[in-house]
């Protein structure tokens, strides 16, 4: 009697892991391998986030090698991608004494700009490619951005008037002197989107009087014309000009008239100041 022994090829089997396929160990810290934020802690717009993680219980050829591939991606709260989805791959061989080695993923997130408030995420796919498997994270982070109500058309919010150009604290009345800088800052939002989330959005300001005779307009209009993988949620406009000394006391009006040239939509704001 003859006996047939089957031997297999080195790197035809597959070790597999004793536990499912994982993603685990999420830090998402203000710095590169800094300690995670803690609970209710709130990321800023514009803030870079560096998130990490770990693989665990994935399954090895019988040469010891390890072929992971995986992706990140952060979503605001409303599901919308933050940036292109991050890729790569390990392919890695590992010795016997490496059993508790587990492959780390590590990359940055931008928080856009202009983010709103909310309860963001980052999700983490992966992919076992030598057993076949796949897991799957989602960690979320809490962003505190300004406050710009939404609209379904094109709209000016938050105007306010400021005596000087770096003043963090808006005037409580906008009352001026002849001879001073008046400045305004105000929010423009509720425009369309063209292809790529271009905005094109313009605006023209105006001094009249309470009647409507116009004194004094722009000489050119200021512009956003811009595109971006995120939506850009509004437009932070601003406008400044000098009371002349001749200027007589009395009541005046600042005209800003908004053009969405996507959206073929315009907006007329009108706010009211003294000249004392």
């Amino acid at each position: 009697m003859r006996l047939l022994l089957l031997i297999p090829l080195a790197g035809s089997l597959a070790m597999a892991a004793t536990e499912p396929f994982a993603v685990v160990k999420p830090v998402i810290s203000q710095m590169e391998e800094g300690a995670p934020a803690p609970p209710g802690f709130d990321y800023a717009p514009g803030e870079i986030l560096f998130f990490n993680c770990r693989v665990a219980h994935f399954a090895k050829t019988a040469d010891l090698k390890v072929r992971i591939a995986y992706s990140v991606q952060a979503f605001d709260p409303k599901g919308v991608a933050l940036a292109e989805v991050y890729k790569n791959e390990f392919n890695d061989e590992v010795t016997v004494e490496d059993k508790e080695w587990m492959p780390k993923i590590q990359t940055e997130v931008l928080i856009p700009p202009l983010a709103a408030s909310g309860t963001y995420k980052v999700v983490v796919n992966a992919e076992d490619l030598v057993a076949k498997t796949t897991a799957k994270l989602e960690v979320s982070f809490d962003v505190r951005g300004r406050a710009v109500e939404p609209s379904d058309k094109v709209i000016v919010r938050n105007f306010r008037f400021f005596h000087d150009e770096a003043g963090k604290q808006a005037a409580e009345k906008p009352v001026y002197h002849a001879g001073e800088t008046m400045w305004t800052r105000f929010d423009i939002i509720g425009y369309q989107f063209g292809a790529g989330n271009k905005v094109d959005v313009s605006y023209v300001a105006s001094i009249m009087l309470p009647g409507g005779k116009v004194l004094w307009t722009q000489p050119e209009p200021a512009s956003e014309q811009s595109q971006s993988f995120y939506p850009k949620r509004y437009i932070s406009g601003e406008f400044s000009i000098n009371l002349q000394a001749g200027v007589k006391p009395g009541s005046y009006i600042v005209a800003l008239q908004v053009k969405d040239a996507i959206g073929n939509q315009t907006y007329e704001s009108r706010q009211l100041f003294t000249v004392e």
